[in-house]
């Protein structure tokens, strides 16, 4: 709740670094900073081991960031900052990696090493690619990886695994069209980025119906289309501003190669140009299945078969926890954080003003945590 309290935005996570930092100092650990510029990183040594000999290694992580959102909601632990919320619960990730570092560093009889990485700028600045950037996986070698997200529509505990392909790639595509100005009744002396930019709109959707495979996940959407200011005037440029997610790398490839072709051709067409921006997008995140099968047992081991789904659904969304799956095995799993039956803020979907992570979940969480990196240790995986 202090963290909640307290949200701080991609990159800016120092307050949120320090909590973290000093109660991981206070369980005897050495911590690490600066990788992601405000990453924080601490291992815990099982029985026998050391930097120098580390064992079979895990890698945990939790994000940290919050979001750009007004919370409206009434309770103690409301935000401060007034334009910044946890409304994707972070803070309670952060909490439930905190909590099983506890138990882990006041019992570490297990054989091995266990990374916990507490990354900053998950929500749309690419965190876990800039710690990887600055070395994490050199200087914290991981076996395998985990992270655990909460989902509001499912009662608070419930765990969902998914081998294979579960979060969206995303593409942020910013593209400017430069025409030729002019009066409004004289189009014939314009070169009209409006214009062009409308068929553009119309012609990106025709990618995903004709040349993306119909069994395949594809969405372009255009969330901006932004130009002049006047009824009598053709503007000079226009700029529109999309949002391309897949579920599958070649279809990801596909769907950059083909904007940009239509968005060129299109333009040319029209007599204008196109700068097209692709700005830092977000892999697919895919599962691989030992490790994914591994943290199933371990969810049905700890809140029971009823209580966990075997094979979720993907999700279009997007999560930078991929870029690390690209260099190391591991799995993303989901914990629910309330649905209609449970009620309250929990059950409130992410981004809203009105979320807030549930608490029953952070022992829950912990305690997952604490069983998946004991049992990998020791060799049961």
């Amino acid at each position: 709740r202090d963290l909640h309290a307290n949200p701080e935005l991609k990159y800016e996570e120092h307050r949120t670094g320090d909590k973290v930092a000093a109660y991981l100092t206070a369980l005897g650990l050495t911590v690490h900073r600066g990788l992601g510029q405000t990453g924080v990183v601490a291992s815990i040594y099982g029985k026998g081991r050391s930097k120098d000999n580390p064992g079979r290694s895990i890698g945990i992580r939790a994000d940290m960031d919050a979001l750009p959102v007004t919370e409206i909601n009434t309770f103690g632990h409301i935000s401060q900052n007034k334009g910044r919320m946890h409304a994707c619960g972070h803070d309670g990730h952060t909490t439930m990696l905190l909590g099983a570092a506890t138990t882990l560093a006041q019992h570490p009889d297990f054989d091995g090493t266990v990374h916990l990485i507490f990354q900053p700028a998950e929500e749309g600045g690419g965190g876990a690619r800039e710690m990887i950037q600055d070395g994490l996986f050199e200087r914290f070698p991981c076996d395998a990886i985990f992270a655990m997200h909460n989902m509001p529509g499912h009662p608070p505990g419930h765990l969902l695994f998914r081998s294979g392909a579960f979060m969206a790639s995303s593409e942020n595509i910013t593209i400017t069209l430069h025409g030729v100005g002019g009066h409004g009744a004289l189009p014939h002396h314009s070169a009209d980025p409006v214009v062009a930019g409308a068929a553009i709109v119309m012609g990106l959707q025709s990618i995903v119906a004709r040349n993306v495979p119909p069994l395949q996940m594809a969405v372009i959407t255009v969330g901006a289309f932004q130009a002049g200011e006047a009824n009598n005037v053709i503007p000079q440029t226009a700029t529109l501003k999309l949002s391309v997610r897949s579920l599958n790398r070649d279809v990801r490839e596909l769907l950059n190669r083909r904007i940009r072709e239509l968005v060129e051709s299109q333009a040319h067409s029209y007599g204008v140009r196109a700068d097209i921006d692709f700005r830092g997008g977000y892999p697919v995140l895919v599962n691989t299945p030992a490790e994914t099968e591994f943290a199933r047992q371990i969810g049905r081991e700890l809140v029971g078969s009823d209580h966990i789904t075997e094979q979720a659904e993907p999700l279009t969304g997007s999560e930078d926890f991929a870029f690390m799956l690209e260099d190391i095995p591991g799995s993303y799993l989901l914990i629910g954080n309330g649905d209609a039956a449970t009620g309250g803020h929990g059950a409130c979907m992410v981004h809203n003003p009105n979320y807030d992570f549930e608490d029953r979940n952070i022992a829950v969480g912990s305690a997952y945590w604490v069983r998946l990196a004991e049992r990998f240790l020791d060799g049961t995986s």
